[in-house]
């Protein structure tokens, strides 16, 4: 599903602080929006810490990231707290932003098919147009990936 050139879809979920984030959360700044699997596994731990580390690079960008999974407000907020995460993570547990996104649906696991989050990443434009995805991220090194195509796209 090519999602670059259209809006983000509408919705209205809440974070791990109660705040309810929607679609205009989008809007005057770019974002980073990556999907994850699950809190406090290897490579959703690994792909989160490396957000955190070029938090503040990409924070002097004029760029917000934000994280989201299935997992509920209790594990983002201890998985946040553990990892000194200083963005949101949130909680779709329904999968409404996910499945229009392309982020939940059929995947192999482990030579398994199952149905869950596929872990992707989109860059969003201060209008609140999807610019870039990547449909199946690859964690190591996907963070420095993310920044220059940023850059490539301001």
């Amino acid at each position: 599903m090519n999602l670059v050139g259209k809006k983000i879809p509408p919705f209205n979920l809440v974070d791990v602080d109660g705040f309810v984030i929607d679609e205009s959360l989008f809007k005057g700044q770019w974002t980073v929006l990556y999907a994850y699997p699950k809190d406090a596994t290897p490579g959703c731990t690994q792909e989160s810490c490396d957000f955190r580390d070029m938090w503040s690079k990409l924070k002097r960008m004029k760029v917000q990231i934000l994280g989201i999974s299935r997992d509920s407000y209790a594990s983002h907020k201890k998985f946040t707290d553990k990892y000194e995460l200083p963005f949101p993570l949130l909680s779709d547990p329904d999968a409404k932003l996910l499945k229009p996104l392309g982020a939940f649906g059929k995947k192999v696991m482990y030579g398994k098919e199952i149905t869950g989050i596929i872990r992707s990443t989109f860059i969003v434009d201060p209008r609140g147009v999807i610019r870039f995805t990547w449909p199946k991220v690859s964690v190591k090194g996907h963070v420095d990936e993310v920044i220059e195509r940023i850059k490539a796209l301001k």
